[in-house]
């Protein structure tokens, strides 16, 4: 019993985080994660190549999205120089948060 309540109380707090995680594969798209608006591959891939990173290089990216949420996207380099969307991560809006 003493040992659950530190459990507990740990368990509260995390809770009330504020960077929430959206990673990994999802079931919505073939390729990884379905992307959203402010995405960089948002309506289709980017009509530049990117000729000079290599193949397997992470490019980040972020964006605020219409909740006001800062978005925090990784995308790997393709073989045919697409980009793929492997990770997001959000963290909430606070107008006092530094």
């Amino acid at each position: 019993m003493k040992n659950a309540i530190p459990l507990l109380v740990a368990a509260l707090l995390s809770g009330a985080c504020t960077v929430s995680y959206a990673g990994g594969y999802s079931g919505y798209h073939p390729y990884g994660l379905e992307p959203i608006p402010g995405s960089i591959t948002y309506g289709g891939q980017p009509r530049t190549k990117l000729k000079k990173a290599p193949v397997g290089s992470i490019v980040p990216h972020q964006f605020n999205d219409r909740f006001g949420r800062r978005v925090y996207e990784t995308y790997v380099i393709e073989p045919d120089r697409s980009l793929r969307l492997v990770d997001r991560r959000y963290r909430d809006f606070f107008p006092f948060d530094d």
